[in-house]
């Protein structure tokens, strides 16, 4: 089978011509090409009338050894690779001991589901509640004002992911394709088929809660144990400072699990986790992560800047962006995790703060448009001195913003036009703010640092020469977004393990180690396979992020 890239046809291009652009590019009749499937479809909008889809093929074709020698010199045609996942390992038949997989996040599950397949029987333990419990309790905060910091968006089987737009793609590299088993399992769980092949695949937070459903049956059905309501208070922990071991954990219950195999899968809010761990003696450091608030468009005039005449083409769907501006200050304001017609959502996990989020569903057809509008901030200047100060420095902002807000889980907000012209906003305009419980129209400096307020400041009129009306006045700040990334890293080796501990094997985004559902999954069947192969004596190739890896 060959692999042709880079076949672009118009937009509104006929079945037909797929078909005729694969027999064109390679020469050859069509009795000679035997079948084809589309590997991946994108879109290049580079320019907005003229929007062209881009596509890679999967071809079955005669002779295809002569094929490959005339295409020898072009990167277009290749051999389509085997993409089959190959798991490393099988437990013994006399297995022990069982791993435990903290967290239920997509790391986490993605973690106990591979170490299921391969027969290790994991135990799962989740501090928050099965997700349809879970969002019940959401719901609670964002209509009732009722926070349950056990179960909210952060916490709670389907981790942050669940309440969010669903985007399942990343810049990390995928040798081993770790990523296409991501996507596999999701389908398998109820996911569309075109998570499959198209570029920029979301499935959107109520698939997802069927999909977290299924994927937990599995892991059951095969063997494993998932607990919810089960918080780990303390991992247990032999040896000095340098060397130390796991031995088991313990939950706030009292009780004991003994193992020598933890996978740590917390989210980035496990404040207290973190704690205990640095407590423990588990080497962990602070790390950078960004810190600023969302802002909120109409879709239609996100889509008409971005696809001009081919706005609300169906192929094309609700129209995103990715933005950045580095500031005068040194400081880099760019988008991130961009909802489109999506809204925004309150994330809070503790009392008496207040966080924002974005959140879309499937369909993507909410009236709005949002995205974090963030700045970067790190240990190194804003909050040095402690491995744990990055998460006192987002109490801080989240805290502020609370007040701002009225003090009742209200957000503080503000008009674009009100927030460039340095004064607080009394009302708002057209762009109706979807957070809630609600916000309150006031001045975002309160709850910013400076430097973060200037360099949006000088992002927002840049923005603006690349989107038409992305500065518009009445374009909604809500405050603060400060959970862009886990605020510490637990560091781990080559072999996945803590460099201090052990059978301690940090995971996903609470350990600085991925960015999004995506590169959670990927690096949950990395350390799945790097615990696999220590219980059986076997090693692991690789940890962390190599170079050329983006994990944010």
């Amino acid at each position: 089978m060959l692999r042709l890239n880079e076949i672009k046809l118009p937009l509104d291009h006929a079945p037909e011509e797929l078909q005729a652009a694969a027999l064109n590019k390679l020469g050859i009749p069509a009795s000679d090409l035997l079948g084809f499937t589309i590997f991946r479809r994108g879109f290049d909008a580079r320019k907005k009338n003229d929007i062209l889809l881009v596509y890679s093929l999967d071809v079955t074709v005669k002779d295809e050894a002569r094929l490959l020698k005339k295409f020898a010199d072009d990167h277009r045609v290749l051999p389509t690779p085997d993409m089959t996942y190959q798991f490393v390992a099988q437990a013994p038949a006399d297995l022990a001991e069982r791993p435990v997989v903290i967290g239920m996040g997509p790391c986490g599950f993605m973690a106990a589901l591979t170490l299921a397949q391969m027969g290790f029987k994991p135990i799962v333990l989740e501090r928050g509640k099965a997700v349809r419990e879970r969002t019940a309790d959401t719901w609670g905060l964002w209509r009732q004002g009722k926070l349950d910091p056990e179960s909210n968006v952060q916490f709670g089987e389907g981790g942050a992911g669940t309440f969010s737009d669903g985007k399942l793609h990343s810049q990390i590299k995928d040798p081993k394709f770790h990523g296409r088993k991501v996507l596999q399992e999701f389908v398998k769980a109820g996911a569309p088929e075109e998570i499959m092949y198209i570029s920029k695949p979301h499935i959107g937070t109520f698939r997802l809660v069927g999909m977290v459903e299924h994927i937990r049956e599995q892991i059951v059905a095969l063997g494993g144990e998932i607990r919810f309501s089960a918080r780990v208070d303390e991992i247990l922990r032999e040896g000095d400072a340098e060397n130390g071991n796991v031995t088991g954990v313990k939950l706030a219950s009292g009780e004991v699990i003994a193992t020598r195999h933890v996978v740590l899968a917390v989210g980035h809010s496990a404040r207290d986790t973190f704690q205990m761990l640095f407590d423990k003696g588990v080497y962990v450091e602070a790390k950078p992560f960004s810190i600023g608030v969302r802002i909120e468009h109409p879709q239609s005039m996100i889509d008409k800047a971005r696809f001009g005449k081919f706005a609300g083409n169906p192929i094309l769907g609700a129209a995103d962006y990715k933005l950045v501006h580095h500031a005068s200050n040194g400081r880099a304001a760019y988008s991130f995790c961009m909802c489109p017609g999506g809204t925004v959502v309150a994330a809070t996990s503790e009392e008496g703060r207040v966080v924002t989020n974005g959140m879309s569903q499937y369909s993507r057809n909410e009236r709005n448009a949002n995205s974090g509008l963030v700045v970067n901030v790190t240990p190194e200047v804003d909050f040095p001195g402690h491995p744990l100060a990055g998460i006192e420095y987002q109490r801080q902002w989240e805290s502020k913003a609370f007040v701002a807000g009225g003090s009742n889980y209200n957000a503080p907000a503000q008009r674009v036009g009100d927030f460039l012209a340095r004064r607080p906003s009394t009302h708002l305009g057209h762009v109706i703010p979807s957070y809630t419980p609600g916000v309150t129209p006031t001045d975002l400096r309160q709850c910013l640092p400076e430097f973060v307020v200037k360099a949006i400041r000088e992002a927002l009129p840049a923005f603006e020469r690349q989107i038409t009306g992305y500065a518009m006045d009445d374009a909604v700040l809500t405050g603060v977004e400060t959970r862009t990334s886990s605020p510490v890293r637990i560091k781990r080796g080559d072999d996945f393990q803590s460099i201090n501990t052990r059978g301690l094997f940090p995971a996903g985004e609470g350990a600085g180690y991925a960015g999004g559902i995506f590169s959670a999954g990927v690096d949950g069947i990395k350390v799945a396979e790097a615990v696999a192969l220590d219980i059986t004596g076997g090693s692991a190739a690789t940890g962390g992020a190599r170079k050329g890896e983006d994990w944010s």
